[in-house]
């Protein structure tokens, strides 16, 4: 089909264009599969959140966000310190998946109604996460083009 209008490929086309022929090096053909990692190297790879590393594993109370130490919520009549919630409850365990069948990875738990009420499910781990390294705030400047100017800095 030479006379159509506009020139780019579409489902007409039976592809066995000269373009096809034309294949770029790096290019795999159909059909192959991609290598882990969409076939990137590691240091191609994106670093994360800016150049800092997590700094600790904390655990935090999922009602109020309080840090809480990790032996003291594996108990089952752990409360949190900040609010006085139970801390031996499925929300605060690291198998919690609301997307999952009785809301647990773990096959064959008996199914537990109030998420957030404590339990005494034994398959409970608490659920840490890595903490990472707040940013500094900036000085507060006391002329107002300084902090304009501390804006692009």
């Amino acid at each position: 089909m030479s006379d159509r209008k506009y020139k780019q490929s579409g489902y007409q086309d039976s592809g066995s264009s000269p373009r096809d022929s034309s294949r770029r090096e790096g290019d795999r053909p159909s059909g192959t599969p991609r290598a882990p990692g969409g076939g990137r190297d590691a240091r191609d790879a994106p670093r994360g959140r800016g150049l800092g590393a997590p700094t600790a594993t904390a655990f935090r109370c999922a009602s109020c966000g309080e840090l809480q130490s990790v032996g003291t919520a594996a108990g089952l009549a752990a409360r949190c310190t900040g609010c006085g919630a139970d801390l031996h409850t499925c929300t605060h365990c690291t198998h919690f998946d609301p997307g999952a069948a009785a809301q647990c990875r773990q096959p064959g738990v008996i199914l537990v109604a109030k998420k957030s009420k404590a339990n005494s499910c034994p398959e409970f781990e608490p659920r840490e996460r890595q903490e990472f390294a707040a940013e500094k705030p900036a000085p507060a400047a006391k002329d107002p083009r300084a902090a304009f100017d501390a804006l692009f800095k």
